[in-house]
C-alpha cells in the first residue's frame, strides 16, 4: 500500500510538473521572436493563402516561434476569416497575438488584375474604377503609347499611393522577367524577332481559348505569313473600330462592311502582320507565338457556341461555313 501510495504521488508531482513545463513552453511560444528587433519586415499574404501557410511563412522569415501556436492562437481569436490578403510590415519583436491584430487590419495596398488580351485602354479604365488616389488615367495612357502588348496582364499587388508611372514601370518590367528574360532561350532560337511574336501572340490571345487552341490557331495564321496570304483576322477590325458605346465593349463583333476600312491593321485587305501588337497577350499565348503547331491548316471560324474548327483547303472551310454558321 505504502508502495502504491508513492507511486501516485510521483504519478501526480509527473503530471503537474509536464503541465507546468508545458506552460512555460506555450508562454515562451506566445512571446516576440526576437524582442529586441527593430528592423520591419513587409510580409505579403497572397489571395487564398491558407492559415497553416501563413504560420509556416511567418516561421521561415523569423517573426514567430512556432507556427502551431499561431494557428491555436487565430483559432482561439476567431480571427480565420479576419486575416486579410495583403502586405504588412510585421516586426519580430511583435508577439503573435499582436501579429494576427495587425494582419486583421486594412492595409495600404489594393490587388489589381490586368486581364490577358485587354488593350491599354480597357486597363486604364479599369484602374480608374479602383481608389487609388494618385492614379491619373490620361497620364496612363499617354505613357503607354507604343507599348500595346508589352504591359504584361497578371495580378499585381500596389501601394494605392501608385501613380501611373510606377504602375506603367511594374508592367514593363514584368514583361522583361517573364518574357525578355524567362524565354531567352526560346526566343534567341525562333527565326522571328520579338516584336512579330507579341504581335502574333496579341493575335492568338484573341482568337483562341487554352493553350493548346492557341498553338493550332498561331501554326494557322504563321502558315498564312509565310505564304503571303491575307490573316483575316476579325479581332483586328474590332481594334480598328474601338469603343462600341452602345454596346460598351471594345471588342464588339465585326460587321461584312467592316472588312473594307482602310487601315494597316485591316488583315482582310492587307496582308501579313498588322503594324504592332492588338491587345497585351499572355504567357500561353506569347508561347504558342515562339512555338505554333506543325499543321497543314490554313483556315479556321468560330461557330456560334465558341468552338474553333479547322480546314486545310477552301472547299473544306466552305463546307464548315455551312455546318457551323448557317
Amino acid at each position: 500500500m505504502k508502495v502504491l501510495k508513492l507511486f501516485l504521488i510521483a504519478l501526480v508531482l509527473l503530471i503537474v510538473a509536464g503541465g507546468v513545463a508545458g506552460f512555460i513552453v506555450v508562454r515562451n511560444m506566445l512571446q516576440p521572436a526576437n524582442p529586441a528587433s527593430t528592423e520591419e519586415v513587409r510580409f505579403v499574404i497572397p489571395k487564398g493563402q491558407s492559415i497553416a501557410r501563413i504560420g509556416e511563412r511567418l516561421t521561415e522569415a523569423g517573426l514567430i516561434k512556432n507556427p502551431w501556436v499561431f494557428r491555436l492562437l487565430v483559432k482561439q481569436q476567431n480571427a480565420e476569416n479576419a486575416i486579410q490578403a495583403g502586405s504588412f510590415l510585421l516586426s519580430a519583436s511583435m508577439t503573435p497575438a499582436q501579429l494576427i491584430q495587425e494582419m486583421t487590419k486594412g492595409t495600404d495596398d489594393i490587388w489589381v488584375t490586368f486581364l490577358e488580351g485587354w488593350r491599354r485602354e480597357e486597363m486604364a479604365e479599369s484602374l480608374s474604377e479602383l481608389d487609388l488616389p494618385n492614379y491619373d488615367p490620361q497620364e496612363f495612357l499617354d505613357l503607354t503609347v507604343g507599348k500595346e502588348g508589352y504591359l504584361f496582364p497578371d495580378t499585381y499587388l500596389v501601394q494605392r499611393s501608385i501613380t501611373a508611372e510606377d504602375i506603367v514601370n511594374l508592367m514593363t518590367s514584368t514583361f522583361e522577367k517573364k518574357v525578355e528574360e524567362d524565354l531567352a532561350d526560346q526566343i534567341e532560337s525562333s527565326s522571328k524577332p520579338l516584336d512579330e511574336i507579341i504581335t502574333m501572340a496579341s493575335l492568338v490571345q484573341r482568337e483562341a481559348k487554352g493553350a493548346q487552341q492557341m498553338r493550332v490557331v498561331s501554326g494557322v495564321l504563321w502558315n498564312r505569313v509565310d505564304i503571303g496570304m491575307a490573316l483575316n483576322v476579325d479581332a483586328t477590325l474590332q481594334y480598328i473600330k474601338g469603343y462600341n458605346q452602345a454596346q460598351q465593349s471594345w471588342w464588339v463583333p465585326p460587321l461584312a462592311v467592316d472588312k473594307e476600312i482602310n487601315s494597316p491593321f485591316n488583315t482582310y485587305k492587307v496582308a501579313g502582320l498588322p503594324p504592332s501588337p492588338i491587345c497585351n497577350p499572355g504567357l500561353d499565348a506569347i508561347k504558342a507565338a515562339l512555338d505554333p503547331a506543325e499543321t497543314n491548316y490554313l483556315y479556321y471560324i468560330h461557330d456560334t457556341e465558341g468552338q474553333v474548327h479547322f480546314a486545310e483547303t477552301l472547299d473544306q472551310h466552305n463546307a464548315n461555313v455551312q455546318q457551323y454558321l448557317r
